[in-house]
């Protein structure tokens, strides 16, 4: 697929990511007007959407100028350490989904161990705490590329569609280091993302099987809103394992092959924000209620477009109370 290609296709993901985004930001932050605390799901949420926005006009950024700048004429540090930046978020992106997927899988599954449960709590104690270190701890794990990489002098000389101030780990110091990086970003993440999305489902196995016992299997147990949250964390971690292949896929072709294969990373990374916003909406079923009847009632007026509403659910009576998140 061609550059430009890509670059059209990161445009079109990059108004979703940024329209959800900031959706969510907004309503997050309109919602607590009057209210003294913000729950911890809230902050992280908040966290990670404006985390999304900033890698997504960034990650633009970049490849609009690379698409402008097609000979790289333009200082090689300035894409330099604009691609820092995008690491830097791309960081904090994975690490606040797997920050708030842990949250919630602690608020599902209860454990018997006293340790553990004191040390989730004094993690979600300082949940404000966490999501300004996160990003801190972003930069400062990619700011040593500028001095372990190298630039891809190869690529500049042997062919003109070359991607501007990409570095590569040409050494062995530099290749160690990328490996120790991904485990960092990717790896680590994943695997509490994992362990939290196992819990996850064992909680609700055991969950159901009592509801169902309980009933004498007469109806079909029902979970309410707890249901839509265990829906909601199980996909996060879904999206993020299939996210973790490719991303390891294509790092592996840029860094080892040489391939010009960064402006596919950046546009995996911008679905991978998109679906994740999208189902952060959905878990949360007031925002989910609310978007929808927003955008019914901007369809409504232009009677052409009234095909493109949205169908309102709305609650049956006698229905469970909804869980707070």
């Amino acid at each position: 697929m061609s550059k430009l290609a890509l670059w059209v296709l990161t445009g079109l993901t990059a108004v979703t990511t940024v329209f959800f985004n900031v959706y969510i930001f907004l309503m997050t932050l309109w919602n607590q007007t009057g209210k003294k605390d913000r729950s911890p799901s809230e902050t992280i949420i908040m966290a990670l959407a404006a985390a999304d926005v900033a890698y997504q006009l960034m990650c633009y950024a970049w490849m609009t100028m690379d698409q402008v700048d097609s000979d790289c004429q333009m200082v090689g540090i300035f894409y330099t350490i604009l691609l820092v930046l995008i690491s830097s978020f791309k960081f904090t992106i994975i690490w606040d989904t797997s920050f708030l997927t842990f949250y919630y899988s602690t608020k599902l599954v209860s454990t018997p161990n006293h340790c553990y449960t004191q040390i989730q709590a004094a993690i979600l104690k300082h949940a404000t705490l966490a999501v300004f270190v996160i990003p801190l701890l972003g930069l400062a794990t990619c700011t040593p590329i500028l001095v372990v990489f190298q630039l891809d002098n190869r690529t500049q000389w042997e062919t003109n569609d070359m991607d501007c101030g990409i570095l590569l780990p040409e050494s062995t110091v530099g290749r160690a280091y990328d490996v120790i990086f991904l485990l960092l970003s990717d790896v680590l993440p994943g695997m509490v993302m994992l362990k939290c999305c196992i819990s996850i489902s064992v909680h609700l196995a055991v969950h159901l099987r009592h509801m169902k016992a309980s009933t004498n299997g007469a109806h079909p147990p029902k979970l309410g809103s707890e249901m839509r949250v265990v829906q909601m964390s199980l996909a996060l971690a879904g999206n993020f394992l299939i996210f973790l292949a490719v991303d390891l896929y294509v790092n592996y072709e840029v860094v080892v092959k040489h391939e010009n294969s960064l402006a596919i990373a950046l546009f995996i990374t911008s679905v991978y924000a998109t679906v994740t916003a999208m189902l952060l909406i959905y878990g949360k079923k007031t925002l989910w209620k609310t978007m929808i009847r927003d955008i019914n009632t901007c369809l409504d007026a232009y009677p052409c477009l009234s095909c493109l509403k949205l169908p309102e659910q709305k609650a049956p009576p006698g229905s469970p109370p909804k869980v707070k998140k």
